[in-house]
C-alpha cells in the first residue's frame, strides 16, 4: 500500500467532463469515470437536488467492501438528497466499477479528492464530505491535507471511523487484518467480498485519523459513532473528538452498530441537516 508524500496533491483534471448546472430540473443523475492524481479510474455518480434550497453538494465516502451502488450507500444518498443537497457518490479504488486496488485508507484520499473537485467543477460553491468506517478515516485525512487549497471542503462528518491504524482489539478487526494481509485473505476479499486489495504494506505509514483532526479546524467537524459498534469501541470517537480541542462535535448513537449499514433513517436525516445547514 505504497504512499507518496502526504503533501503531494494536485488538481485532478476533470475539465474534459461537461459541467452540469445543478439548478436545472431537466438534469438527472449522471455516472462518469474520474481519473485520480495517480492515474486510477474512479466511477462516480452525481445526483442533482430535487429542489434548489441549498448550494451544497454532499460527497459520500463508503466503507471497506462498499461501492457507489450498494443499497446502504444509495439509502444515505437519498436521505441527503431529501434535505435539498446534491449528492456525489463514488467507489473507492478496488471497489465496484473503479480501477486499481484498495490500499485500505491510504491512497483513497486521492479518490475522494477527485470526487470533491468534480463537485466543484459542477458549480457547487459549498462541498461537504461524509465518510463511513474506512471512508471516515479518509474524509478526516482529506480535510486536513486539503485545508486552504482548491480541494478544500466546507464541513466534514466521520461516521464509525477508527482513531488509529492497525487496531486489532475486536474480532471483526482481526478478521479484516487477515483479509488484508494474507494471500488467502485477499482471495476471499476479491471473490467473496468483491474487493481487490493491494498486497503491499504502507510505506510510509499515512497520517492517522487522530493526527489529522487537529489540522482540520476551522472547518466544522462532526464525529458520529454507535455505542454497539463491533469494530471500534467508544474510545475511538472520544479520542478523535478530544483531538479537536473542543472544536469537534460528537454524537454517540445509542443502539447503533457499524457504519452505513447501521445508520437508520432518523440518523441520516439528522446528518443531512448538519451537512447542509452547518
Amino acid at each position: 500500500m505504497s504512499s507518496e508524500g502526504e503533501s503531494r496533491f494536485h488538481m485532478v483534471d476533470v475539465s474534459s467532463l461537461t459541467s452540469v448546472h445543478h439548478g436545472d430540473p431537466c438534469d438527472g443523475p449522471r455516472r462518469v469515470m474520474l481519473r485520480t492524481d495517480d492515474g486510477v479510474r474512479i466511477e462516480a455518480v452525481y445526483e442533482p437536488p430535487a429542489a434548489s434550497v441549498t448550494d451544497t453538494a454532499v460527497v459520500v465516502a463508503h466503507g471497506f467492501t462498499g461501492s457507489a451502488d450498494r443499497p446502504a450507500v444509495r439509502r444515505a444518498a437519498r436521505a441527503f438528497a431529501e434535505r435539498g443537497a446534491a449528492v456525489v457518490t463514488f467507489s473507492f479504488r478496488g471497489h465496484g466499477g473503479s480501477g486499481g486496488r484498495s490500499t485500505v485508507g491510504d491512497r483513497e484520499v486521492l479518490d475522494l479528492s477527485a470526487a470533491v473537485r468534480w463537485a466543484r467543477e459542477l458549480g457547487h460553491a459549498r462541498v461537504v464530505t461524509v465518510g463511513f468506517s474506512m471512508g471516515g478515516s479518509v474524509v478526516l485525512r482529506h480535510a486536513a491535507l486539503e485545508r486552504g487549497t482548491e480541494g478544500r471542503v466546507d464541513a466534514v462528518a466521520a461516521v464509525s471511523a477508527p482513531a488509529r491504524w492497525y487496531y486489532r482489539g475486536t474480532a471483526p478487526m482481526r478478521r479484516l487484518h487477515w483479509v488484508v494481509t494474507r494471500p488467502t485473505g485477499r482471495l476471499v476479499g476479491r471473490y467473496g467480498l468483491r474487493t481487490r486489495i493491494d498486497r503491499r504494506a504502507w510505506d510510509p505509514v499515512p497520517l492517522s485519523p487522530v493526527e489529522a483532526v487537529p489540522l482540520i479546524a476551522p472547518v466544522p467537524l462532526l464525529i458520529v459513532h454507535g455505542d454497539q459498534d463491533a469494530y471500534f469501541p467508544l474510545d475511538h470517537p472520544r479520542t478523535l473528538a478530544a483531538a479537536g480541542g473542543g472544536a469537534a462535535e460528537l454524537w454517540l448513537e445509542p443502539g447503533m452498530g457499524h457504519a452505513e449499514n447501521a445508520a437508520d433513517e432518523e440518523l441520516l436525516a439528522r446528518l443531512g441537516d448538519w451537512l447542509t445547514r452547518r
